[in-house]
């Protein structure tokens, strides 16, 4: 019994600096993105029907297909015309492990988000991160949130 308890011990002392070397290279992250305006303010542009100009802060929350979630907070700028055109901004995501912040920029058309992030940096498993992403809108019934489907190819470096 005493070797057996040896022997996991062991195992897992083994296994400590292979799985803090797993995070090393690329990482894909896909989930479910719901977000909502916190403080976000659209102004009318004055003699031109329907173009606004927005900016401001949103949160969201990230699902993943196992359960995991995350959080985002996030600001956001806006130039629309009648509901489409370009957009950008800056995300902050926190997991469980770590934190991811990227800027993203994207277009609105027909009411469906397009969009691509450029990771900038990162802590905890995606320290000094960089890498790409996508942001495309889902299905979404609701009224006042969006949902979206976020891609996140993450490279942190080897350690």
């Amino acid at each position: 019994m005493r070797m057996s308890h040896a022997l996991c011990f062991l195992l897992a002392v083994l296994s400590v600096p292979a799985a803090s070397t797993a995070l090393a290279g690329e990482q894909v992250l896909e989930f479910k993105l719901v977000t909502k305006p916190i403080d976000y303010k659209v102004t009318e542009v004055a003699n031109i029907e329907g173009q606004t100009v927005a900016s401001g802060k949103l949160f969201g929350v990230a699902v993943f297909k196992d359960g995991r979630i995350g959080v985002k907070e996030f600001v956001n700028s806006a130039d629309l015309l009648k509901g489409s055109g370009p957009f950008y901004g800056y995300s902050t995501y926190t997991f469980e492990d770590g934190s991811i912040t990227a800027r993203y920029t994207g277009s609105v058309k027909n009411g469906q988000s397009k969009g691509e992030y450029t990771i900038l940096s990162g802590t905890g498993a995606y320290a000094n991160a960089t890498g790409t992403g996508t942001i495309e809108s889902a299905p979404n019934p609701f009224k006042g949130v969006n949902l979206l489907n976020i891609k996140l190819v993450v490279k942190t470096p080897g350690t």
